[in-house]
């Protein structure tokens, strides 16, 4: 893994680029021509998938299904005894850990919610209102591997704010054309029985614009590839999204109090997600840069291999790195000015650099707290802000599947006050029809 100076990285792996404007792989530009028969971008071919699902729904659903991910049978919805199938079929030491995963994440979102409110001190009654998103759509990836970490993640925090209708779509694997056995006991021990064997932008198209067997969703969560980013995008408006997910990014800021070989698989723990996944390490000491560098070359070319072997080495390769601080300070304002979605402080006591972090989607403190535990089972859902997002967004919570409903009950004399006031503005505006409404409330 290469080390750059602080100049070379920000105009390297630290430099940001608008969604939309990364570099498309020739491969996927290659695939596209094969199946839509001419150059398009990825952008025009999800919009022809999103515009086929509109106008055929089911038909066009099957269709798309066979021809991306081999799922042959017209079937979309899982069975109740495929699901039960797939949890009964888990072995203890697996179904114990989901468990154990989805205890800490429902305790650790059941405090997050805040109740209704009222207030009976401005003439009346105003207030809010909170209230759960009626219909949600939950997509959890399952095209490199199987993910139930992300049925718990998504489903749960929906649960605890109330959500009564939630609906996950995952792609089935295309050598059998069933979604993974995993995904499916976790969405089972959850409690989420609606669950469609669709992937990609068709299945985004299915939940936004709803078909003959899936009725359309009011809001769509979960990350996923390029052609489900944009799907996303392009559906935003008939119906609400959670966020454009980029590539999952880690930084890690350590001094020479780290631990090399621990700092090392954490990076090569994040490599392994995918070829533009972001490792980066960003360190004052040049001595802890070039031991994690030889544990990564250890590790990397030692036996066993590690099994997603070539996209953890393309990530360490294309979008990962090293950079030498000259202290502390500068690499927490590098880390800043990244926004990443992990952070990891790996400091001499950690807690006292918290206060200058301004934005990261998790902060992971100290060594024992290192982000592979984010991903499974600490508490907090491990879907958080990407590509430099974290300087305005949060971690998927349970305020992201409520909406908030303004409450308004003056009484005569409070909505007199209040008119006398509106009919002033409402003048100011050239808006007559507005005056003389609030007017006819004044009270003389």
């Amino acid at each position: 893994m290469k080390t750059y100076s602080v100049e070379e990285a920000k105009k390297s792996f630290l430099k940001r680029l608008p969604f939309g404007q990364q570099a498309v792989p020739q491969k996927t530009l290659d695939g596209i021509q094969v199946l839509f028969g001419e150059p398009l971008t990825p952008a025009e071919a999800v919009a022809r998938i999103l515009a086929d699902v509109n106008a055929r729904g089911d038909q066009a659903l099957v269709e798309w299904n066979t021809k991306l991910d081999n799922r042959t049978e017209p079937m979309m919805r899982v069975s109740a005894a495929e699901m039960q199938s797939a949890l009964n079929g888990l072995p203890d030491k697996q179904l114990a850990a989901l468990k154990f995963s989805i205890e800490r994440v429902r305790a650790f979102h059941s405090k997050q919610p805040a109740s209704s409110w009222v207030d009976q001190s401005m003439g009346g009654t105003v207030g809010q209102l909170l209230r759960p998103i009626r219909r949600v759509g939950l997509y959890v990836p399952g095209g490199s591997a199987p993910l139930p970490s992300s049925v718990i993640m998504s489903a749960i925090p929906a649960q605890v704010a109330g959500v009564k209708e939630i609906v996950i779509c995952s792609p089935a694997d295309r050598t059998t054309g069933r979604i993974s056995s995993v995904t499916l006991a976790a969405a089972a021990l959850v409690g989420v029985d609606e669950v469609y064997a669709i992937g990609g932008a068709q299945a985004i198209a299915a939940m936004a614009f709803g078909t003959e067997s899936i009725n359309a969703v009011d809001k769509i969560f979960g990350p996923g590839n390029l052609f489900v980013t944009l799907a996303k995008q392009q559906v935003f408006g008939a119906v609400g999204i959670d966020t454009l997910a980029g590539p999952t990014e880690t930084v890690i800021i350590a001094d020479d109090t780290a631990n090399p070989n621990w700092v090392a698989l954490d990076l090569l723990a994040q490599a392994e997600h995918d070829p533009l996944a972001a490792a980066i390490l960003l360190t004052p000491s040049a001595q802890l840069a070039e031991k994690v560098n030889a544990e990564i070359e250890s590790l990397t070319k030692g036996q066993p291999a590690f099994s997603r072997q070539d996209i953890l080495e393309q990530s360490l390769n294309d979008r990962s790195g090293m950079v030498v601080t000259k202290d502390l300070d500068e690499a927490i304002e590098l880390s800043n000015r990244y926004a990443p979605e992990h952070l990891n402080l790996v400091v001499s006591e950690p807690f006292n650099w918290i206060p200058k972090i301004e934005s990261a989607g998790g902060v992971f403190v100290g060594e024992q707290s290192f982000e592979v535990l984010g991903d499974y089972a600490a508490g907090p859902s491990h879907v958080m802000p990407t590509g430099g997002s974290a300087r305005y967004a949060s971690p998927l919570n349970v305020w992201d599947f409520l909406h908030i409903v303004s409450l308004i009950a003056l009484n005569p004399a409070g909505a007199a006050d209040v008119a006398a006031a509106s009919s002033v503005i409402a003048r100011m505006e050239g808006l007559d029809a507005h005056a003389r409404s609030a007017e006819a409330r004044i009270i003389s």
